[in-house]
């Protein structure tokens, strides 16, 4: 069974995952979906399909677009070689 097929979210609608800001009433939204992923079995397998997808829009293994693009940003950091150890 594929990790999708176990979400909680199948039994949600669609529409709760894919706010349309991220400012103001907005924000309400964003945490029912975040709740959802919260008690999700298969939230870490939906992140980590996000992540490594790139650039998805909605909420995605509880976390938002820019939550996931900061994410990518601090792996990217981190494999960088430091300059002074050059």
């Amino acid at each position: 069974m594929h990790w999708r097929e176990r979400a909680a979210c199948l039994r949600v609608d669609p529409e709760l995952f894919f706010p349309i800001s991220n400012i103001g009433p907005t924000l309400r939204q964003v945490d029912e979906a975040k709740a959802v992923c919260g008690r999700c079995p298969v939230a870490e397998q939906c992140l980590d399909w996000a992540v490594r997808a790139g650039r998805v829009d909605g909420i995605w293994g509880g976390t938002t677009e820019s939550e996931r693009r900061a994410m990518r940003g601090v792996g990217t950091r981190r494999t960088q070689p430091c300059p002074s150890s050059m």
